[in-house]
């Protein structure tokens, strides 16, 4: 079943990113507060093994990359994800099942699928999501229609997905307490101390596909 009545907050609109890779389009919708996070899991769930016409209409529906914002350090840092799937896809080496839970993979500093799909996948908790779709041909104006049925929860700008951030979970996550203490023992303030871990984070995802 659809979500009911998702509303926007002024000034909301989807992000667009482009790609060279055949003409690859992502579209993002970030959504703040999120209500029955556990609802939309529970449908991945069910429309992976729904027979028929109705199990591909489902599938169609929830055919996104439901993404924990909180660990997501910026735009640049879901932009290589993105990127790094897109790539995945177009030589034929998903490391997952789909392009779209490929973005959580590629998040992760890990590479245990089952630990990306359960930190940076849609989970009961989750009271944000990041809803991402990779296209080279759904118009925006569709695949958004799409996004706010998928969510009940409200629309807010892209530009707050930096207030979400939970950088004490990012930084756990890439192991970095020794290098945060020492730049804050060193004088750094927090700006300083999130542009460093955001680096880390990209360089991270960037890196990946050469590290397999």
């Amino acid at each position: 079943m659809a979500a009911m009545g998702p509303w926007a907050r002024g000034g909301a609109q989807m992000e667009t990113f482009q790609f060279n890779h055949d003409h690859n389009v992502a579209y993002a919708l970030l959504f703040s507060p999120v209500r029955d996070p556990g609802n939309i899991k529970r449908r991945i769930v069910a429309a992976a093994t729904m027979p028929g016409p109705e199990g591909d209409e489902e599938r169609d529906a929830v055919d996104f990359a439901f993404i924990e914002p909180t660990l997501v350090t910026s735009r640049l840092h879901l932009e290589t994800a993105i990127h790094q799937a897109i790539i995945a896809e177009s030589q034929g080496s998903l490391r997952t099942k789909t392009i779209h839970s490929e973005i959580l993979f590629a998040l992760n500093p890990t590479n245990n699928i089952t630990e990306a799909i359960r930190r940076f996948g849609v989970s009961e908790s989750s009271k944000s999501l990041l809803v991402v779709h990779i296209t080279n041909a759904s118009p925006s104006l569709e695949v958004e229609s799409k996004m706010r049925k998928a969510v009940d929860g409200t629309v807010v700008p892209f530009s707050e997905l930096n207030t979400l951030t939970d950088w004490d979970r990012v930084k756990k996550y890439h192991k970095l307490d020794k290098e945060v203490k020492e730049r804050e023992n060193g004088g750094s303030d927090q700006s300083a101390i999130q542009a460093f871990i955001d680096k880390v984070a990209i360089s991270s995802v960037a890196m990946k596909s050469v590290m397999q």
